[in-house]
């Protein structure tokens, strides 16, 4: 701003110089036409000593330099200067030449204008009047108004506009260098494009205010994301509610087109809030294999818990020697796994789902629960895509059956059963669960397949996911899935 007023300044003085120097030229063309059509000078051009009064006359009324008279070889006949008299005057000009000249000649400004003969009307001399050409300054202060005394206020003004400006700019830059700012920028630019986290700032409306290339990649978003609202981008409720911070918590989990996301959100007071994001895809799946480890494990040690209790049993009736007991007790036993294996293997002919039923009979057995097929249960060898699917359905429905029907803390017995019915219908394969007990209220039915709800209170580890899979798994398919109460329909196509 300083160097912008100064600039202005030197234009106002060099404007200011030049207007004075235009108006000294016509004032000494006027001093110099006043003498020249004097008619003692034109009649008198060659008597030297009557012509010094009128030259003389004119130089003090105008405040001119000096006023100089010339004959017609430019011999210098009258001037305030004695020695010049007689002298050849150095100057080009076209007033001998019947034109008058206006210009600078060294250091002064001059005017110089013909003198014509009244009778013949030729040239027969010239009159020049001149003044000191003013320095750069003097032109303005010469001026009616003080142009530079404003100059200076403004300048004065300007300077202490720019002092408080670059004062209240660094408290706002908290107190950085311009230097430091761009190695600052750089620095962050190169940060969040190097870390393997994403990366989304947000300010006080939800606007997405930055975002690196690792967290667009993981959210889908478009290219002229920044600067709309997360409102505003094709986003899933539960990632919204995160975003903007609806949904609170470390480590919230997401799934976004098949990815499952891990979400912190640290709010920024006054200033919105930053959002890192890590992949949890693979993490993920290596917990599902542990929990498919952790299940086997269950399913065995339940299994051995069962077997242990037989066996005590068939001791016991040896010890009582009720051999036929035995005997009737074995068959028993041996005549109920057969007819479970049977049933299974009869209406089941994709093996994994098949073994899937017979291993969780025993868990279920343990807690108390009776597993047991729908009758018009039917389907044959399927691809091994869809009996993955169909093992991570069945399982979590199962599963989250059996934890509802434990929640319920009844006693075990013939009251808790879980009903399963795997049903192939032209091209797809429809898996109902249905159980004992008091099922999912109305208002839930939607709400229950949102990434991270559960009714399980107390609960450690994440929860919440299960039913977001199951419903993933179906919608990639082209699939639905459904709950009516204790009643959870899923649909897989082929």
């Amino acid at each position: 701003m300083t160097l912008l007023l100064c600039a202005v300044g030197a234009l106002t003085v060099v404007q200011t110089g030049n207007n004075f120097r235009s108006n000294e030229e016509r004032r000494m063309l006027s001093v110099a036409e006043t003498v020249a059509a004097n008619s003692l000078v034109q009649e008198r051009m060659g008597n030297w000593r009557e012509l010094s009064a009128p030259a003389e006359t004119a130089r003090s009324l105008s405040g001119a330099s000096y006023v100089l008279i010339l004959d017609a070889r430019g011999l210098v006949i009258a001037s305030p200067d004695p020695a010049q008299i007689g002298t050849t005057a150095d100057t080009r000009t076209t007033a001998l030449e019947g034109r008058a000249w206006t210009g600078t000649t060294g250091d002064s400004i001059e005017a110089h204008v013909p003198v014509f003969d009244p009778v013949s009307r030729r040239v027969n001399g010239m009159v020049i009047a001149g003044a000191e050409e003013p320095g750069i300054f003097a032109g303005a202060l010469e001026q009616p108004v003080d142009v530079l005394r404003y100059l200076a206020i403004a300048l004065l003004i300007g300077v202490t506009g720019s002092l408080l400006l670059a004062r209240r700019v660094k408290n706002q830059t908290l107190g950085l260098e311009p230097h430091e700012i761009t190695a600052l920028v750089e620095n962050r630019e190169a940060l969040l494009h190097g870390i393997r986290e994403g990366v989304v700032g947000l300010d006080g409306q939800n606007r997405i205010t930055l975002v690196n290339d690792h967290a667009s990649d993981l959210l889908a978003l478009p290219e002229n994301a920044v600067g709309r609202s997360v409102e505003e981008l094709e986003l899933n409720d539960r990632l919204r509610d995160v975003l903007t911070g609806r949904a609170t918590g470390v480590d919230q989990l997401v799934l976004r087109q098949g990815v499952v996301l891990t979400l912190n959100r640290m709010p920024i007071d006054g200033a919105g809030a930053v959002v890192t994001l890590r992949d949890r895809t693979e993490l993920l799946a290596l917990q599902h294999e542990l929990d498919a480890s952790q299940h086997a494990t269950d399913t065995l040690r339940a299994q051995a818990h069962e077997f242990a209790n037989r066996l005590h049993t068939i001791a016991g009736l040896i010890a009582l020697k009720e051999y036929d007991e035995v005997t009737n007790y074995i068959h028993q036993l041996s005549s109920a796994q057969d007819q479970w294996r049977t049933e299974v293997s009869s209406s089941i002919g994709d093996p994994a789902v098949a073994a899937l039923l017979i291993a969780k009979a025993s868990l279920a057995a343990e807690r108390g629960t009776r597993l047991r097929l729908a009758p018009d249960s039917a389907l044959g060898r399927v691809d091994d895509a869809l009996s993955a699917d169909l093992v991570m359905v069945l399982g979590n429905l199962v599963d989250n059956a059996l934890d509802a029907l434990s929640s319920l803390g009844a006693p075990g017995g013939a009251g808790k059963w879980i009903e399963v019915g795997v049903m192939q219908v032209d091209d797809e394969v429809q898996v109902v669960v249905r159980d004992s007990g008091p099922g999912v209220a109305p208002e839930l039915v939607e709400e229950v397949f949102r990434h991270g709800f559960t009714t399980k209170a107390a609960s450690h580890g994440e929860r919440g996911i299960g039913l977001a899979l199951i419903r993933r798994a179906c919608l990639r398919r082209g699939g639905s899935v459904s709950v009516s109460g204790s009643v959870f329909t899923a649909r897989l196509p082929w």
